[in-house]
């Protein structure tokens, strides 16, 4: 018997998060370890948006399981919350109707538009004759 699941990612910067939903009882983990074990915890709540966001009534029916790897601990935290909240869009798009997806998807959207669109910002590579990508040596005539 096949189980219902999808799987989504989420992007910031370097870090990516793959998220598998599939059928359960409202767990979440993150690499292996419970969604309240992320630290820091300022940034713990960040993920707990999607949740809360759309309702926690909606979490019970599926369990998620992430992985995430690359960046920093606040890219990673902002790819986590992208994937989950992308995941479970996409499960009720896939097991339910779709007019519930696009309520929850505008549910989102109207919260926090990065939760489900990718932001394409990228780091600029440096340059020669400078600190970074755009500041310059000080010009000096004398």
């Amino acid at each position: 018997m096949p189980v219902n699941a999808v799987q989504t990612f989420g992007k910031k910067k370097t870090a990516t998060a793959v998220a598998h939903a599939k059928e359960g009882k409202g767990l979440i983990r993150v690499n292996g370890s419970p969604i309240n074990l992320i630290r820091p915890e300022i940034l713990r709540y960040k993920i707990y948006e999607p949740i809360l966001v759309v309702g926690e009534d909606k979490f019970e029916a599926l369990d998620i399981r992430v992985r995430v790897k690359g960046g920093g601990h606040t890219s990673q935290v902002y790819a986590i919350r992208q994937a989950i909240a992308k995941a479970i869009v996409a499960f009720y798009h896939k097991y339910f109707d779709a007019f519930s997806a696009l309520e929850l998807k505008k549910t989102l959207v109207s919260y926090d538009r990065s939760l489900l669109i990718a932001d394409p910002r990228r780091m600029e590579p440096k340059k020669f004759g400078g600190q970074g990508a755009r500041a310059r040596r000080q010009k000096s005539y004398r």
